[in-house]
């Protein structure tokens, strides 16, 4: 974590990442920034360099937080012509040392960024988190999280599915050709502790869970999942797409989120209360309602482009509306209520682009607002949530997403002003040039006919 970056950087810790890197037999390592979208942007280090960066960072342009979804610069962002262009320094975690075992003898760090020392670029998404993962930590409770992605496989050349029909766990389709079981076998390698894989609902679509973990180790576990599978079907001559809505007539991609608290006195789940009827804490139900009751704000940070509001429709395993229900495939907030330690929430919101960082702050930000103010949770509703006429809807659009991110004066406090603006400048760009763009659908509908 960038708070331990002093410590990490005495001459025991780079002698003993050095050492560790030789003793492998690695080559080279890559420095990976999280950016702002969640894409991994990085620079690769030949092995008798890496010390010399390890040390005092490794310059990067110090804009690549303020570029948009094509990498386009976004003036206005604060980061590009307002600091003359310059570069800021890539500090690697040490504690994020992980193998790249696609890619021969390579290793990979994951890093935070800072203008210089002592001056960390408040705005990126990893150190938004920790931030919160301290206030947190500060109010009595470690953090275990864990994200579950719903992604394309599809064929390189035509962006086309593999294959046709809904065979959700069906056994041929699981495994449908033999790199999916090598992807598998190079996430695992990589440190992913894969869980399950199956096929999921759509022609083509997959899910691959792997295990929850405490703090910023679960959102960098995300991180280094996505950028695998892109990368490892990429290099096989397929493409792995998360995106929210690929195909109008097919299922959408999520990222179902799970969280839970832990009582950092006792070591027990903060979630869990067996005297409760249904097995939940004060200090569930509370988070529980800050997510409904900040929702709106919530929305652009898990859904942060316009495609992905195309999934949140009804009768789709997608929420549509602020709700909360046990067991409830169809509500915002699914609670598992296990009657164990095992219980936990399940933030159903969130799109499989979404940046993990960002939708674990995003959820963490709202839950802990809700036990700060000790909100009292609303009733669920008898049946499936997205049923009921009189729950609120989601907002339907990124641009009313952004509308509620700008009025949640809480949330952006937590957040942070200057990642709020960085965010809101960045994505109001992008929406600027979406709705600048004549669609395929405009010219089809209209062109012959007038």
């Amino acid at each position: 974590m960038a708070e331990t970056d002093s410590e990490q950087m005495t001459g025991d810790g780079i002698a003993q990442l050095i050492a560790t890197l030789r003793q492998q037999g690695i080559e080279y390592v890559r420095f990976e920034l999280p950016d702002l979208h969640g894409v991994s942007r990085l620079k690769v280090v030949p092995i008798d360099k890496v010390e010399g960066y390890a040390r005092k960072g490794l310059n990067f342009y110090g804009g690549t937080l303020a570029l948009d979804t094509a990498s386009s610069v976004v003036t206005g962002s604060g980061m590009h012509e307002e600091r003359k262009y310059r570069d800021h320094m890539l500090i690697p975690d040490l504690e994020t040392l992980a193998p790249v075992p696609w890619l021969k003898n390579t290793a990979k760090l994951i890093c935070d960024a800072q203008w210089g020392v002592g001056d960390p670029l408040t705005m990126a998404p990893r150190y938004v988190l920790k931030t919160l993962l301290h206030k947190a930590e500060a109010m009595g409770f470690d953090v275990m999280m864990g994200h579950e992605f719903e992604f394309y496989l599809l064929k390189g050349d035509t962006q086309e599915p593999l294959f046709d029909g809904l065979h959700i766990f069906n056994h041929i389709r699981n495994q449908y050709i033999p790199e999916i079981d090598q992807i598998l076998d190079y996430l695992r390698a990589a440190g992913v502790d894969v869980i399950t894989h199956n096929c999921e609902y759509a022609p083509s679509q997959f899910e691959i869970n792997f295990g929850p973990a405490i703090g910023i180790a679960a959102a960098d576990k995300a991180f280094t999942f996505k950028t695998a599978v892109k990368e490892i079907a990429h290099r096989m001559g397929y493409l792995a797409t998360f995106m929210s809505k690929p195909f109008s007539d097919r299922a959408g991609c999520c990222c179902h989120f799970h969280i839970s608290l832990i009582d950092r006195q006792t070591g027990k789940n903060a979630f869990l209360d067996l005297n409760d009827p249904d097995g939940l804490s004060q200090t569930t139900k509370s988070f529980i309602q800050g997510i409904l009751t900040h929702a709106p704000a919530m929305m652009p940070l898990i859904g942060p482009t316009p495609n992905c509001y195309r999934r949140l429709k009804p009768h789709t395993f997608a929420p549509s509306n602020i709700s909360w229900g046990i067991e409830d495939r169809s509500a915002m907030v699914r609670v598992k209520a296990t009657y164990d330690e095992g219980t936990h929430l399940e933030m159903r919101a969130a799109s499989g682009l979404s940046n993990p960082y960002l939708s674990a702050a995003a959820t963490l930000a709202a839950g802990l607002l809700g036990i700060e103010h000790q909100y009292q949770l609303q009733p669920s509703v008898e049946g499936p949530s997205e049923d009921n006429p009189d729950l609120p809807k989601l907002p339907s659009n990124l641009e009313a997403a952004l509308a509620g991110l700008a009025e949640d004066m809480e949330m952006r406090s937590l957040l942070g002003e200057d990642f709020v603006h960085l965010f809101t400048t960045v994505k109001q760009f992008e929406l600027a040039r979406f709705h600048a763009h004549v669609t395929d659908w405009e010219t089809k509908e209209y062109m012959e006919v007038y």
